[in-house]
């Protein structure tokens, strides 16, 4: 049987409130909302929730704020932070406060109610150890608020408090190197070091002594005792990236010291002590390197505690202008000359494919930086540093932005509206793609209803009666001398 409870939701959009309050009041909790901090803080005195759900920008402050002080007071409350800012930052601060669970808007109710769910059967356990506030937020290393980095943020924000082992996969250019960054620096091991070594950058016969270290005289060149990556990296995060790239041999020994905590030298016979956290990454397909042997599967079990899977960039199209902004914002800090981008040049950023994702998209932003004479990076400068055959012609943009937009359109009406049995998508979609094109076509064509008729594949008498829907006036529309 399923378990119901006291709910509060905050949020200061009425519809939300409605949506989410009936969806759960059909489960059958006992649901009551408010729009504002201080309306929150009123019904906690008078109402005892066993969940709070609370939207972060409220029309009084931040939603966050105090949520600390909440739990103190009643640790058996479970809170779930709603979000439209999806950003690292956010997912981070939920998790620092002691949020339950965070869902960036738009959110799916059904995953919401599952999230009410989970914590109303748990709301026993609390865990009493709370995360440090004092966590840093400025300088993040992830810059998105894509739907499909929103995953990507709560996976890290939920691994910060354990040393458990994760394995990061995406193509290359992806920031996986970002990702093991960002969870070290805001774990507990971040005033350790952080040690990276790359698998593919380092010969075959020097991967052992790279990571594991060498005695003097072990080999060749061996002056004096050097220390591996793995004592370097002592009581902080090592990270082992190309992984897949690692020879069978080597694969082996690093089982061996994964499971056994322990590092020899090579050409030593002492063993020494090693506490680090493991994050390694990859572009390849392990399970498929299992098939072909070469790939251990007992050390792909180890490293793949938790999985994080960073989305292509033509996968996150809505966050390509937000980070070529980015871009071109950190190289005016590093004393380059400040550029923005035109209109045109960010529907063609949006618009190109990016087969080198992030990586390629900086070094765009900071080439840019560098050689254009330009203080506006127009379409024109866009096309003769991007291969030509790769960039689509002008019409493809507009139509790719478009259909972009409507993308985001219906998943943010999705989000909240599957619960309302009178919604017509359809009609609203129309009703706000229609009139911007006929105003748009009319001024093309001075007025003329017949010219317009003709261009938007309708009759006149459509035409008219759309306008008089729709509050339009074809005499305001013609373009004036």
């Amino acid at each position: 049987m399923a378990v119901t409870g006291a709910i509060l939701v905050v949020d200061d959009d009425p519809a939300i409130c409605v949506v989410v309050g009936e969806a759960l009041r059909r489960q059958g909790h006992r649901v009551k909302t408010a729009g504002s901090i201080r309306e929150r803080s009123a019904l906690l005195e008078s109402f005892s929730p066993d969940v709070l759900i609370t939207d972060v920008m409220l029309p009084d402050g931040d939603g966050l704020d105090g949520i600390a002080g909440i739990l103190e007071r009643r640790p058996a409350l479970s809170v779930i932070i709603l979000s439209a800012q999806n950003t690292l930052n956010t997912a981070i601060r939920a998790t620092e406060k002691g949020a339950f669970e965070y869902l960036p808007k738009p959110f799916d109710l059904n995953e919401l109610t599952r999230a009410v769910s989970d914590a109303l059967g748990s709301r026993k356990n609390v865990d009493e150890g709370a995360a440090d506030a004092g966590l840093p937020h400025d300088g993040l290393p992830l810059v998105g608020r894509s739907p499909a980095m929103q995953e990507v943020y709560r996976t890290i924000a939920r691994v910060l408090s354990n040393d458990l082992s994760i394995l990061v996969l995406g193509e290359s250019g992806t920031g996986k190197e970002l990702v093991a960054e960002a969870i070290h620096s805001l774990g507990q091991r971040r005033t350790k070091p952080f040690v990276p070594i790359n698998m593919a950058a380092i010969p075959r016969e020097l991967i052992e002594a790279e990571l594991f270290g060498y005695e003097k005289g072990a080999f060749t060149g061996a002056h004096a005792r050097t220390a591996g990556k793995f004592e370097q990296a002592q009581g902080g995060t090592l990270f082992l990236d190309e992984i897949g790239d690692m020879p069978m041999e080597a694969q082996t020994r690093l089982l061996r010291v994964l499971q056994s905590g322990e590092v020899t030298t090579v050409g030593g016979s002492k063993s020494v002590k090693v506490n680090v956290r493991i994050i390694a990454a990859t572009n390849k397909e392990l399970p498929k390197l299992i098939e072909e042997n070469r790939f251990r599967q007992d050390l792909y079990y180890r490293l793949n505690v938790v999985p994080i899977a960073l989305p292509a960039l033509r996968e996150r199209r809505e966050d390509v202008i937000l980070l070529a902004r980015h871009f071109l914002d950190r190289a005016a800090q590093e004393g380059l000359p400040r550029k923005s981008l035109s209109e045109e040049a960010a529907q063609l950023l949006m618009a190109y494919h990016w087969p080198g994702n992030v990586r390629e998209l900086q070094n765009l932003m900071q080439r840019l930086a560098v050689l254009s004479r330009e203080n506006v990076i127009t379409a024109e400068i866009l096309r003769n540093s991007l291969p030509l055959d790769a960039v689509p012609a002008d019409h493809g943009a507009p139509a790719d932005l478009l259909a972009q937009a409507v993308r985001e359109w219906a998943k943010r009406q999705l989000g909240v509206g599957l619960t309302q049995p009178n919604r017509n998508l359809h009609d609203d979609l129309l009703a706000v793609v229609e009139p911007i094109l006929f105003q748009e076509t009319l001024a093309s064509v001075d007025g003329n209803q017949i010219r317009a008729a003709g261009l938007l594949g309708i009759n006149r008498n459509t035409l008219r009666k759309k306008l008089t829907d729709y509050g339009l006036d074809p005499l305001q529309l013609r373009i004036s001398d």
